[in-house]
């Protein structure tokens, strides 16, 4: 039907006769003449209608927007004083000789092209309509080539791309499971898959040696900007590699991808930092390096203060105080102040204390806080070298566990950096190593895996055992600019270390075979050691193209509430569906009106 695509016409088209397709962009009557801005997914060209046709131009006049045409038209310079060098295609124009409308549209919900600020839901109720503006557009070429790259540099490096299923077993991997009720097994339930881990551990079991795949992955959990209940992930597992090898591959594999999709140069080698250096430092296992603000410890100067806000988590091992600078940050108002307050307040912190530094050779009349008062000038002192405080500057301090003083500190620190301007550079990649294998879970008076069980720790079974709290994992995150892209491990290849460690997670013996029996006996047979590690695609291309949600890189989304309202999911189904599962709802109860 089409010659040429709308966006792909330049001068060296000129003269000649090309067929287009596409939908009216734009409509425009200039004197007795007609311009249409025609696009389609390559962009836009200007055509003209000239009355002297006047068919044509009948038919050109009774067009609106997203119009679907067909046309013919000789390609030809456009006039002195006329060329739009904003356009690809500015400098030519199509004369038209012959025009078909291969379908009317409604006006749209929302102009496909305009500054306007429209509803998210509406835009993803109408999202083929969404789908058709430029920005849209082009993050979904972009995403395609981020795909075709990994692909590209994986196949180089003789990585071999396999399908697993997606109906499979629910297993314990830190999510609730979607689960798919079988027809065939009365009563059994499939599970959509959190991520293929065991399958690709299988795989490597058979002997694939290096695989990867681009996969679809469900997990049922509360939604943020950057999740959603389907995801797409990078998959990749070899064998025979260790850590470090495997990390110095996955950089390779994403200084690629972005050289060739955004012609950025990342650093030739990334850095490493330990997880309890990251919490110590940052308050995070997802430091924002970009931003050089960090915590400092200051508990040892706490201890023996009356100031018990201070000294009680001081002297708890569980506690922490900590303090953060911020340079020339004295000038903020007491308003300001408040505001931060309330933001620390959402991570469970209790209040905000402060100090300005009004002038750093002045002592205690130098500082300006409600605080002060409650410890001695040596102890301010102290905290003014730690800190490394000088005049103008403002002094943040976060007691409480540690837990809580590492999320709300930690947090105050990216939203301190990026409000004041503290950002150095645009892309900063760091790992993450050294990860604890457990948390224990005061609560349920358990271990819980910080990963998933089926990480190895870097000691013996009987290390492990001994001091499952010591216990450091051979796992690793790739943090970008304070958001996790990557993570993985060497993972556990005996059958011994892994019941140990299934036994450590509080699952027996009978329940380890009967939820993972498949796996422990499939790892007596041969098992190489082996590692791998997954990339959250959507996220990766969020952050590439500087996207608010990864909503916005992908092209049929749900909302934050797990819903598609463009096609109306999730929807009842009729009885006869239910039946056919052996399954019954539980009607809400209905409460009589008085």
């Amino acid at each position: 039907m089409r010659s040429h695509k709308c966006g792909e016409l330049n001068v060296a088209h000129l003269g000649e006769v090309v067929d287009l397709c596409g939908w009216v962009h734009r409509r425009r009557d200039h004197g007795g003449v007609i311009f249409i801005d025609l696009r389609d997914r390559a962009g836009l060209v200007q055509v003209v209608f000239d009355p002297d046709l006047a068919d044509i131009f009948a038919v050109a006049e009774s067009v609106r927007s997203e119009y679907v045409l067909k046309m013919q038209g000789k390609v030809r310079a456009r006039p002195a004083g006329t060329v739009n060098s904003n356009m690809a295609t500015g400098e030519i124009e199509v004369l038209i000789q012959q025009l078909e409308v291969l379908n009317k549209s409604e006006t749209p919900p929302f102009p496909v092209e305009s500054d306007i600020e429209v509803n998210e839901d509406t835009r993803l109720k109408y999202r083929y309509i969404d789908l058709r503006r430029t920005e849209m557009q082009q993050k979904m070429r972009f995403r395609r080539d981020v795909t075709r790259c990994l692909r590209n540099f994986l196949d180089a490096k003789d990585f071999f791309e396999v399908e697993t299923p997606y109906l499979t077993k629910a297993t314990p991997e830190g999510a609730r499971d979607y689960l798919v009720p079988s027809r065939t097994h009365e009563n059994a339930f499939f599970a959509l898959p959190q991520s293929p881990q065991l399958y690709k551990q299988l795989l490597m079991i058979a002997g694939m040696d290096r695989y990867y795949q681009i996969v679809r992955c469900f997990r049922d959990e509360d939604l943020r900007a950057d999740r959603q209940p389907e995801f797409t992930q990078l998959d990749i597992e070899t064998s025979f590699m260790n850590e470090d090898k495997i990390m110095a591959v996955m950089e390779d594999m994403v200084r690629d991808v972005f050289t060739q999709t955004l012609k950025v140069e990342l650093p030739a080698e990334f850095p490493q930092i330990t997880y309890h250096e990251s919490m110590r430092r940052f308050g995070s296992d997802r430091p924002d390096l970009r931003i050089p603000l960090e915590l400092v410890d200051i508990a040892d100067v706490m201890q023996a203060v009356d100031f018990k806000v201070f000294s009680a988590p001081a002297n708890d091992p569980q506690g922490r105080v900590a303090a953060l600078r911020l340079p020339n940050g004295s000038k903020l108002s007491r308003k300001e102040i408040d505001i931060l307050t309330k933001f620390v307040g959402i991570y469970g912190a209790k209040g905000l204390a402060y100090i300005k530094v009004n002038d750093r050779d002045a002592g205690l009349d130098g500082l300006q806080s409600p605080i002060v008062k409650f410890a001695p000038a040596e102890v301010w002192e102290q905290v003014l070298t730690k800190t490394k405080a000088e005049t103008g500057d403002l002094i943040f301090f976060g007691a409480d566990k540690a837990s809580v003083v590492n999320e709300a500190m930690g947090a105050l620190r990216v939203k301190l950096g990026l409000e004041h301007g503290f950002v150095e550079g645009k892309w900063k990649p760091v790992w993450v190593i050294d990860f604890p294998m457990f948390d224990w879970d005061a609560k349920n008076k358990r271990w819980n895996a910080i990963h998933h069980p089926f990480t190895a720790p870097s000691c013996s079974v009987e290390a492990l055992e001994e001091n499952p709290g010591e216990a450091l994992s051979r796992a690793y995150d790739l943090v970008l600019n304070g958001t996790e892209v990557g993570g993985g491990s060497i993972r556990i290849h005996t059958t011994e270390m892994q019941s140990r460690v299934f036994k450590l997670l509080g699952i027996e013996a009978e329940e380890a075979q009967q939820k993972f029996g498949f796996l422990l006996e499939a790892l007596k047979y041969g098992c190489p050691p082996h590692g791998g590690v997954a990339f959250g695609l959507d996220r990766l291309v969020m952050l590439m193209t500087d996207s608010p949600s990864i909503r916005e890189v992908i092209a049929f989304p749900k909302t934050q509430t797990a819903a598609c309202p463009l096609i109306d999911a999730p929807a009842e189904v009729t009885d006869m569906q239910l039946r056919e599962l052996g399954i019954k709802l539980r009607k809400p109860k209905v409460i009589p009106v008085a």
